[in-house]
């Protein structure tokens, strides 16, 4: 069997305005197998984003653990959670997020260099990624010389580059036309089908209909799941 890459247990979120507590999260429970592709789903205000910025070790949870690594991140701190960040988890964004002064090739580096790898082992692993998003031969392009389809795929890159526990995708079809979008979705497609994990927030159907499993939330709470636990 798989096993769990993910674990949260009865994670809550909440947040103080005023004299009223909003609870962003309300008692979530959920496991993500390893090699498994998750659409997350809800209408605004549901805490889809809220449990993106969980996942992504963005935020900490007010109650409830998260295990990931071995580790209960809820109980790290800002430093052990930049550390988790880089070593475990892939970030795709709906607005890719690219650095524009720094080349292709730079890009997904970066992370490659934070990591401690040297020069020569960073522009291998880089070129080998691009390689996989069939964008080996933009290496020396700026981000304002792609499309935005080729900017994602460049993301995309970036965010395989440290070989990483799962990737965490936010939106990554929102700024792109229905044909480009469909091709994105067919190489996320392509990289689960190779042992990738992916969890991927979205609002559109269509783009969660790729997923293998999903969960819809509501009112901070797991309103429904298809296809997992």
């Amino acid at each position: 069997m798989a096993r769990a890459i993910v674990q949260i247990t009865d994670v809550t979120k909440h947040y103080r305005m005023g004299s009223e507590v909003v609870r962003a999260l309300d008692g979530i429970t959920l496991s993500f197998e390893q090699g498994s592709f998750w659409a997350i789903m809800g209408p605004s205000g549901s805490g889809k984003s809220t449990l993106l910025n969980i996942l992504g070790c963005l935020d900490r949870p007010t109650s409830g653990k998260y295990i990931l690594a071995s580790k209960d991140v809820a109980q790290l701190d800002d430093d052990e959670l930049s550390d988790i960040r880089l070593k475990h988890i892939g970030f795709i964004f709906q607005s890719f997020n690219l650095i524009p002064q720094l080349t292709v090739r730079q890009n997904v580096e970066l992370p490659l260099f934070y990591l401690g790898n040297d020069e020569q082992t960073s522009a291998e692993k880089a070129r080998k990624t691009l390689d996989l998003v069939e964008l080996s031969d933009r290496l020396d392009h700026k981000p304002t010389e792609l499309s935005g389809g080729q900017q994602q795929r460049v993301a995309i890159a970036r965010s395989l580059a440290n070989d990483p526990d799962f990737i965490l995708a936010d939106e990554p079809t929102g700024n792109l036309d229905t044909a480009t979008g469909q091709q994105i979705m067919d190489l996320l497609g392509a990289l689960n089908r190779q042992g990738k994990t992916i969890l991927m927030v979205t609002h559109e159907k269509e783009i969660a209909e790729h997923a293998g499993h999903s969960l819809h939330m509501r009112d901070g709470k797991i309103e429904s799941i298809r296809g997992g636990t």
